[in-house]
């Protein structure tokens, strides 16, 4: 039997060469491409959120999965990058006005934690990460033995409110339901997460960190206040204290 030609095996060697680097590249190709279309659906699910409401993640990333027709949910970012996708871009527009709203915001919260000071509020949200707008407000937590007493309070001061209905999961694993009452102070929206007393201790996740969700009380908001001054917020005159 004749030997096969050094030339002609170096040509089989070579025509099968091709497709063991295709397989090779094709797991790499897919990363970059799966990388690609998080980015492309943070900024998205960021743009969403702008305009929607800085706390429903889920719904901006499937509505931005839909536009961007991506599908794969592998591709899809988390909280995290959505939510620093949100700050990237407030960053590039108009930064300076965003952040004489947030701090007007805060001082709106401040005021009205000193309000409901006895059910221990807690700023929590946008607010606090820094991401809010004068459109959604902000969020306060407060604590009760029943929501009844923080309905008492708002009637005693005669405040018109509305109410609805929030999930929230801890880390039990648990998701649990709590009422939520909103009213304007000004033009800005407020809403007071009404939770039983022992949620001090064992507050629900975080929805962009996984983690209990502590928020801040008004000692630590004031200290956080102190170093936004600006004309603006002057003009509202100095916090109370609580």
């Amino acid at each position: 039997m004749p030997r096969r030609s050094g030339s002609k095996a170096a040509t089989t060697a070579n025509t099968r060469r091709p497709k063991r680097r295709s397989s090779q590249l094709e797991p790499g190709a897919g990363r970059h491409r799966c990388l690609d279309q998080r980015r492309r659906l943070a900024y998205e699910s960021a743009r969403i959120l702008s305009e929607h409401g800085p706390t429903e993640f889920e719904r901006a990333r499937r509505k931005a999965a839909a536009r961007l027709g991506i599908s794969d949910k592998r591709c899809w970012p988390d909280n995290g990058e959505i939510n620093d996708a949100l700050i990237e871009q407030q960053r590039l527009f108009a930064a300076d006005e965003r952040a004489a709203d947030l701090t007007i915001l805060r001082r709106h919260a401040l005021q009205a934690m000193h309000e409901f000071s006895a059910f221990r509020p807690r700023l929590v949200g946008s607010a606090v990460r820094g991401t809010a707008t004068r459109e959604h407000g902000i969020e306060l937590r407060l604590f009760a033995d029943s929501p009844e007493e923080v309905l008492m309070a708002l009637m005693d001061r005669r405040i018109p409110w509305q109410e609805r209905e929030a999930s929230q999961r801890y880390a039990s694993g648990s998701v649990q339901t709590h009422p939520v009452f909103e009213f304007l102070a000004g033009d800005i929206p407020v809403h007071l997460q009404v939770l039983p007393r022992q949620a001090l201790r064992q507050p629900p996740l975080d929805p962009v960190s996984e983690r209990p969700e502590r928020g801040i009380d008004a000692t630590e908001l004031r200290a956080l206040l102190e170093t936004e001054q600006t004309p603006e917020t002057a003009m509202m005159g100095p916090s109370r204290s609580t």
